[in-house]
């Protein structure tokens, strides 16, 4: 499994946990629909800092908890 699929495994897994649909994250997270759906998608393979830290919040999450989950930490970027 690649990166951008395991954050839109995290995302989706989220949103589905809190009750959220992609368009009411776009809403609350301040990040473009478009840009969530490109995402969500597997257009956009690596969204941006600004854009994972906006998403953090909207899950009342910082960063680091947003990113800190086993099938993230067991992947390997050298793959």
């Amino acid at each position: 499994m690649e990166y951008s699929d395991i954050l839109v495994k995290r995302i989706l897994t989220l949103c589905e946990e809190r009750g959220y649909s992609i368009n009411h994250l776009a809403k609350i997270s301040d990040v473009k629909q478009s840009t969530l759906d490109n995402i969500v998608r597997g257009i956009t393979k690596n969204p941006g800092v600004k854009t994972i830290h906006k998403l953090a919040i909207a899950f009342n999450m910082t960063v680091s908890e947003f990113l800190d989950f086993e099938e993230l930490n067991r992947y390997s970027f050298d793959e």
